[in-house]
Formats: structure tokens, sequence, C-alpha cells
């Protein structure tokens, strides 16, 4: 699959919508009961991009196909380190490396910024999602038993945990997303991610 990788722009939030919108629908793996409108999602993107990286991958043919995220695992200062993954992708392109492309990019991008630790909830059962976070070292580290009713059943949600980088005793801020747009680190990530599909 020929495919590249790019930072998400306001105007990728239709494409994006198209692509979460039947794991709304249609699936327990998002607890969102409501698909967000265009707008909605437009404001995602805007609040996000400041300060975590939020990614598309796009072919020339189908256009974006799958996108990534991070986020604040929790709003208090003490969590200023860690973060909480978030990719979808479209059903053409399951199992083709889209979104092992899209998490190796979005991994390199958080440990330049300087986050330190990775989060993802995974809804049970999702054995694609599973695969993936075992594929990228994520450790399942609980489960929240029942946590959420959807399509008439309870929901089990287990979360997986990767250490990005060392702990330092003083850390520093992360480095604001905003701040790497025009780094050489950010393009030897995307490009990273770009080699990886290319492999797979």
């Amino acid at each position: 699959m020929h495919a590249s990788l790019r930072i998400a722009t306001p105007a990728d939030a239709a494409a994006i919508r198209s692509i979460y919108a039947p794991y709304v629908e249609s699936t327990a793996i998002t607890f969102e009961t409501e698909i967000p409108t265009t707008e909605e999602m437009t404001d995602r993107i805007e609040q996000t991009h400041e300060q975590y990286p939020w990614l598309v991958c796009e072919t020339e043919n189908e256009g974006v196909v799958g996108y990534a995220t991070a986020s604040s695992l929790r709003s208090k200062a003490a969590y200023a380190w860690a973060v909480e993954l978030t990719v979808y992708v479209t059903e053409d392109v399951q199992q083709s490396g889209v979104g092992t492309a899209l998490y190796t990019t979005l991994l390199e991008i958080l440990r330049e910024q300087g986050y330190v630790d990775a989060y993802a909830a995974v809804t049970l059962p999702n054995t694609a999602s599973v695969r993936l976070h075992e594929k990228f070292a994520f450790e399942p580290v609980g489960t929240f038993p029942a946590a959420g009713y959807k399509q008439e059943s309870w929901r089990d949600v287990q979360w997986w945990h990767r250490q990005l980088g060392d702990r330092p005793r003083d850390p520093d801020p992360p480095t604001p997303m905003s701040a790497m747009r025009d780094s050489p680190a950010l393009e030897t990530a995307l490009r990273t991610g770009e080699a990886s599909l290319r492999e797979g």
C-alpha cells in the first residue's frame, strides 16, 4: 500500500468523522453513542493539536484511511507527562499495517515531546486492538469490569500501559505539539511510520 502520514488539520474533520462513525454506530469499541458532527470533530482537532499530535494516514485513491491522536490522561497537573492514545482505521485497511504506522509515528512524537507514559483503554473483546498494543510492548495493567453498557451488554474496559522514556527527578513540561511543527524530529517520525507501512 502506498500511503503517507501527516499532521491532521481541521479540514480533515469530515474524513475523520466518516472513519469514526461506524465504530460509534455498530460497535462497543467506543462508548460514544452519538456520532459527532463535523463541527464537533473540528473542535476536537482544534482543541487537541496545540498540545498533542493528531495524525492521519492517506492514500492517493482513498484519501484519509486512518487517524491517531493523544490526549491528556487526566486534567490534574501531576498527570502532565501521561497521555491516553486513540487510533481508528477504515474497515477496508484493517490488518494492512495502517494502525501500526500511525502508532509508530505517534509514539515517536510523544517521546520527542517529553511524555513519559502512554495509556490506552480497550473495550473487551477487541482482538485487533489487543494485538496492536502487544506489538508495541504495552502491558495490561488493570480491567474495569462492566464499566460501560452498549449494544445491550455490559462491557469491560482493559487499560494498557507503555513507558515512553526515563522518569527524571525534576521533569521539564512536555514540549507542545505547536512547537514541533517544523522540527526535523517530527519529519523523521512521520517518515519512520511510513517506512513501517512499506515494510509490512
